[in-house]
């Protein structure tokens, strides 16, 4: 049985002031953060399962080609540090090839998941000792210290999730892995790069509408815990490439004029207006 350090804040008061700023813009947009309760842990877990959705496949095979070489380039006895680990599927991948590592350290929001992927893994790799985590990890996160001293920190940071930051949010992202990993550590990243609109627009669009549920499953958590009343039939998810700027913008489109309600502030909507959850980033190399 893994223990959970649980570094979550009691920002409620926080989060609800974030999200009542967000949909008060002009351009009215929710953080992808808040996309991650147990439902929709698991919904992104079958995301990535679908035929279009080539990031998990691509980085999959790009792990088991490589990961012996990464973990050469890792060294011994490191301890590794995943931000936003879900399932931690890759991890198995690069921990199979890693050399005598002093720990691995599970960081992610969803406190339920979380337990769940830390105890199979630390039942399939018992010499490993499992550490999770359960904070927001764009924040700077006190982690517990491993039984057995590392020689390096090495921050895992796989499935192009940095593309979902702006430009400016990815930095300072990438500042705090900088502290986390220290002057000996190091960050494995994983980018997603420019492709085609036929490639990476059905790719949030899947046949089997996992993404649009995945979406729509963020008004049902904001109706649970931020006292919304968000009516989901009245709404559907869109996601559009943006050539111009190398993204996918991920929509949840107002299908008639409506006013919602959450923590007890109007939120007005007309017909076709949208709030933005979450953009993609591609990048070239």
């Amino acid at each position: 049985m893994v223990q959970v350090t649980d570094n979550t804040r009691p920002g409620r008061n926080g989060e609800q002031n974030e999200l009542l700023a967000g949909l008060q813009r002009a351009q009215k947009t929710v953080s992808p953060k808040f996309f991650y309760d147990e439902t929709g842990s698991r919904l992104f877990d079958e995301i990535c399962r679908q035929p279009e959705y080539y990031p998990t496949r691509t980085e999959i095979d790009i792990l088991q080609r490589h990961a012996g070489e990464m973990a050469d380039l890792v060294g011994p006895q490191a301890s590794i540090i995943e931000f936003g680990s879900g399932s931690s599927i890759k991890t198995r991948l690069l921990l199979d090839k890693l050399h005598e590592p002093a720990a691995y350290i599970p960081v992610d929001i969803s406190r339920e998941h979380l337990t769940q992927a830390a105890e199979k893994l630390a039942t399939d790799f018992p010499a490993i000792e499992v550490l999770p985590v359960c904070a927001d990890f764009t924040q700077p996160v006190a982690l517990p210290t491993p039984r057995r001293p590392a020689a390096c920190n090495v921050v895992f940071f796989p499935g192009s999730t940095l593309g979902n930051f702006s430009v400016d949010e990815a930095i300072d992202l990438m500042r705090v892995m900088r502290e986390q990993a220290d002057d000996d550590g190091g960050l494995l990243v994983g980018i997603d790069l420019a492709k085609p609109r036929e490639i990476v627009e059905p790719a949030y669009n899947d046949a089997a509408g996992v993404t649009a549920e995945f979406n729509l499953n963020l008004l049902r958590r904001l109706n649970r815990e931020y006292d919304a009343d968000f009516e989901l039939p009245a709404f559907k998810h869109k996601a559009v490439y943006d050539e111009a700027e190398q993204r996918i913008e991920m929509r949840l489109v107002s299908l008639e004029r409506q006013s919602v309600h959450i923590a007890g502030t109007d939120i007005d909507l007309d017909a076709g207006e949208y709030i933005v959850t979450e953009h993609s980033h591609k990048y070239s190399p």
